[in-house]
């Protein structure tokens, strides 16, 4: 080989080195914005959803169970931590929900809710009691005869205590007074905190008592013995009309008080009672994922027990009514967890994961066909080193000498070392290759042949031309 064409050859592996390097080069950047890609996808999938979830006054029952709640999720669950906003009320924390400032709430029932507003589970029950005393208060020791109130149609031209301080109470209570057939404006209410249950018991105005709350509410049972110390043996007012009240009204259920829940000696009551009850959800937003609130959904029934240890009144969660002509709609979520119709993870995403393949593989095409056009120039130089040899091999056939031989192997010796580094970069094919061990193949055998032919002291014949075969001279 001349001294230019070493040169130029020379120039052609600097050439194809800096390409390889270029190309490791977008290989390594593209490889690297893939794997932040699905790092950062990880991350996104496996981070703890954090719920805001209202919930008030600060100190109720709700409010401990809520906050309770928050402690178990987060040391017992790894995917979903609670955000505890106190408000002033129920009615507070549902104006939070609806204004999207909070994505769960604790509400009643019977309030106003907010129009994307489903349930996705029942916190507590309350049930409403309603008593009257058997004597009046009075300055005096003895204790003078109370109203005769036997049942709710009694109650018009007197007054009710109540107790808690939302307008819920009162309303409620219309609504009992109406269905039974008695004018609510006929009956008088006063409001009395849950901390005033003596000055309640007390006060000589009053002929009956009305409470709102789970069966085993200690305000509920303080009241009732407070009034019985203070008045006499309190006598239950049943709700005849609870069933009309529940078909009306679909906020509110028909139940019944069972004997002796209050006290067992003497028996309060002395028998069951029919009563309505009103519900408190945790309601969250209809737009709230499904999978979140089904995430939430088991992840507060898996935590009950350990929220009921620090709030008792977690005993009191349920699940709620899925059927369809509820007033206040279940969540999906919650549904599709009560139903066991929960779509599976595959069910979920499957989708996705056909389209991740399809992109996968048009991506994988792209990189094929950038790879292909990127080592263009490798592939016609290693097509132009087989023509190179294809012509060589007619030389060999007609070399006149081993040094020329010699010559035209390490030409191709060359060119082989050129050709594998063009294989382990990738830039030619493997039956490319294959297609150049062909032509070697050819070139190796035309140098055997002829060296053995000058070996010899013949003359080969040259493809396709005449035959001039000298004999060997006599010694």
């Amino acid at each position: 080989m001349s001294s230019s064409d070493d040169t130029s050859a020379a120039s052609d592996a600097a050439r194809r080195r800096r390409r390889r390097s270029h190309t490791l080069l977008l290989i390594l950047a593209v490889g690297f914005l893939v794997f932040c890609a699905a790092a950062g996808a990880l991350f996104y999938v496996l981070r703890p959803v954090t719920l805001r979830i209202a919930v008030g006054p600060d100190g109720s029952d709700d409010h401990k169970v809520i906050q309770a709640a928050a402690g178990a999720f987060a040391s017992e669950s790894r995917t979903m931590r609670l955000s505890v906003i106190t408000t002033g009320g129920a009615a507070e924390a549902l104006a939070l929900l609806g204004s999207g400032k909070a994505q769960l709430a604790v509400g009643r029932g019977d309030l106003e809710m907010p129009a994307d507003a489903q349930a996705v589970a029942v916190l507590r029950k309350n049930f409403v009691v309603l008593w009257s005393p058997s004597a009046r208060a009075g300055r005096s020791s003895k204790k003078r005869p109370a109203a005769t109130i036997k049942e709710i149609s009694d109650l018009a031209g007197h007054k009710v205590g109540v107790i808690g301080r939302t307008p819920a109470n009162a309303a409620v209570l219309k609504v009992i007074l109406s269905a039974s057939g008695v004018e609510a404006d006929k009956v008088a209410v006063t409001h009395f905190g849950t901390d005033q249950i003596e000055e309640l018991a007390r006060d000589p105005t009053l002929d009956a008592f009305m409470a709102v709350g789970p069966l085993d509410s200690k305000i509920t049972s303080s009241a009732i013995a407070a009034t019985a110390r203070a008045r006499g043996k309190p006598k239950f007012l049943a709700i005849e009309a609870s069933e009309a009240i529940a078909l009306k009204h679909p906020r509110y259920e028909s139940e019944e008080i069972p004997p002796s829940v209050f006290n067992a000696e003497p028996a309060w009551p002395d028998d069951k009672v029919e009563t309505i009850s009103v519900s408190h959800f945790i309601v969250a937003q209809k737009a709230l994922s499904e999978t979140t609130v089904a995430a939430f959904f088991r992840q507060l029934f898996a935590v009950r027990q350990v929220i009921a240890r620090q709030a008792p009144g977690a005993a009191h969660i349920t699940k709620p009514d899925t059927e369809r002509d509820a007033e206040l709609q279940v969540h999906r979520g919650a549904a599709a967890v009560i139903e066991g119709t929960e779509r599976t993870f595959l069910d979920r995403y499957g989708d996705y994961f056909w389209f991740a393949l399809l992109l996968l593989s048009g991506i994988g095409s792209a990189g094929a066909w950038v790879r292909h056009y990127l080592n263009r120039d490798d592939r016609d130089e290693n097509t132009g080193h087989r023509h190179r040899i294809m012509a060589m091999v007619a030389g060999v056939r007609t070399a006149e000498s081993d040094q020329k031989l010699f010559a035209m192997q390490r030409e191709v010796d060359a060119i082989i070392g050129q050709a594998l580094e063009c294989y382990d970069d990738g830039a030619i094919e493997e039956e490319e290759l294959a297609a150049f061990a062909l032509v070697l193949e050819l070139f190796n055998h035309a140098v055997v042949e002829r060296r053995a032919a000058l070996r010899a002291g013949t003359l080969e014949p040259v493809r396709g031309g005449a035959v001039n075969r000298s004999l060997p001279s006599p010694r």
